[in-house]
């Protein structure tokens, strides 16, 4: 049967925490292009951020997230999450996933960029998302089925509703199947595959953002992404992530001299927020400069850094020396999928939940291990609200497309994109960069209709590249700086920007006020 009460696209932690949530009486599938484990989440070295410290409230947490973010935020949302931060930690704590805990005893409290407070809760060490996730995977009840290695290409749309009613997928040989369900929830995670460097799992490609889109659905905030300062670099290449708590362990970065490169440029230093730090490295390796992490003041590094001293291992990078060359990569996408607070997006039956949505919580650059809370938050927060609305199981009447003639397509390859988009749309931008790049991607068609005949490779480079020209056509509409969105030609944040979100949808771009600010008053 291929008829489901939900179908959920993706299987990072928002994907597994809103299907453990679900009532046990509803028919599931998860789907995914590759195996259950290939996920973000599942390599997330970074914690859960809850505020769990004698000295820590969720105001403290609160104010932290809105000044990384740079006020951008729907700050309701941004308070609703922190609240209930501690207390899923407690929960997951009292379900079994054995937090890292100090020689006391007591819940160890990690410290990362633009945090006031430790709080920073992990699992060994830095295997934090690989703990969860696999605790959530054994959660999940015998209503839910999970589909590997399937391509999803397409949201089917009902045409006389308008109504999401179901997805089609293509598996590995190239077989075409569809899957009916009354709700369809996106959770197919960002897009660090458009990038040359990223930290991001290879197949991770904007996928989320491109059915939605196709759909009907509104984007936006696509501008504003996260590259995180410290990606292992070895001979030309990015090679993987060294978390933020390496420097929350005092680790600092410095230059081939051994000249520390953050203690003037912000009063954080090291621990400054990650669009200020990825920037000066960036700054620095592009006239040439070498930048390492220097890590030979932490005592024990491969106990407690375990995946990353497996890393320097396997890429000839010896911890002894107390050296880690760096480089930063597309981390985290602030933008994407808009929602409402219970996940709907403008495409009635379509939800969306986790790093492919924008619920508004982190603003224009987020905070520090935000991402996993996010994901968990929201995951149960959909899921409750879809077990108390009643519905009537809908009736569709979807009829497939004829298939039309496939065109040939002329395509670039997935490193021609990903070496375009971090050369002109990465960490510094300009009006001649993006136009030159708006320009580049405008020389390949685009193709609106079923793509039933094309291959899983053509349509994945169609999908990267209308999720690069969102990119592009934001990044060049925003003229301004702010947060992880920097424009060297329009250097610092523009008071009339200061509460425009750019909307995109099929009808074009809107500037568009999304959020009341000021809406939580905070006496920390």
């Amino acid at each position: 049967m291929n008829s489901y009460q939900c179908i959920i696209v993706g299987s990072g932690i928002a994907a597994y925490q809103f299907a453990k949530n679900l009532n046990e009486n509803n028919r599931v599938l998860i789907i995914t292009k590759s195996k259950k484990e290939m996920s973000n989440s599942y390599r997330a070295q970074g914690g859960i951020a809850a505020a769990m410290g004698n000295d820590d409230t969720p105001e403290l947490h609160y104010e932290d997230t809105i000044q990384a973010g740079c006020s951008f935020h729907n700050e309701e949302e941004v308070m609703g999450l922190v609240q209930n931060g501690p207390e899923m930690i407690r929960l997951l704590q009292g379900e079994g996933v054995l937090f890292d805990r100090n020689d006391d005893g007591k819940m160890s409290l990690g410290m990362e960029g633009a945090h006031s407070r430790k709080r920073i809760v992990h699992c060994g060490g830095d295997t934090t998302g690989k703990y969860v996730m696999d605790y959530l995977q054994t959660t999940i009840g015998t209503n839910v089925d999970i589909v590997e290695n399937q391509f999803v290409y397409e949201l089917m749309i009902c045409p006389t509703t308008k109504k999401c009613v179901g997805i089609k997928s293509k598996d590995t040989n190239g077989r075409n199947h569809q899957y009916f369900a009354n709700k369809v929830v996106l959770a197919a995670g960002g897009i660090g595959g458009l990038y040359a460097f990223t930290s991001n799992e290879s197949s991770i490609a904007g996928d989320g953002l491109a059915l939605a889109y196709r759909a009907g659905a509104e984007i936006t905030d696509i501008e504003f992404i996260q590259f995180h300062p410290t990606l292992l670099y070895v001979e030309g290449q990015a090679k993987g992530l060294i978390s933020e708590a390496v420097r929350g362990e005092g680790a600092t970065l410095i230059g081939s001299n051994g000249e520390p490169l953050m203690a003037k440029k912000h009063q954080l230093s090291d621990l400054a927020p990650r669009h200020i730090v990825a920037k000066e490295i960036y700054e620095q390796r592009f006239v040439g400069n070498e930048v390492f992490l220097d890590i030979s003041m932490i005592q024990g590094f491969d106990r407690k850094f375990p995946t990353i001293s497996k890393l320097c291992e396997e890429n000839g990078i010896m911890l002894k020396n107390g050296r880690l060359p760096v480089a930063p990569g597309c981390h985290f996408l602030m933008g994407g999928i808009l929602v409402n607070s219970v996940g709907e997006t403008s495409v009635k039956g379509l939800y969306a939940v986790g790093e492919n949505a924008v619920t508004g919580v982190h603003g224009a650059n987020r905070l520090a291990s935000n991402s996993l809370l996010e994901g968990l938050y929201y995951g149960e927060k959909i899921a409750k609200y879809m077990n108390d609305v009643k519905e009537i199981p809908s009736q569709h009447n979807y009829v497939e497309n004829e298939n039309g003639l496939r065109k040939q397509l002329i395509l670039p390859t997935k490193k021609e994109i990903q070496e375009k988009m971090m050369r002109y749309a990465g960490i510094i931008r300009t009006q001649s960069k993006l136009v030159e790049l708006s320009e580049w991607i405008s020389q390949y068609e685009e193709i609106d209709d079923c793509l039933n005949l094309y291959e899983v490779e053509e349509i994945q480079l169609l999908f990267m590249l209308q999720v690069a020209k969102l990119i592009t056509v934001s990044s060049l509409t925003r003229e301004e700086s702010r947060g992880a969105h920097h424009r060297a030609d329009f250097p610092v944040p523009s008071e009339q920007w200061r509460e425009i979100h750019l909307v995109h949808s099929q009808k074009g771009i809107e500037k568009r006020k999304l959020y009341e600010h000021d809406q939580v008053k905070v006496n920390a």
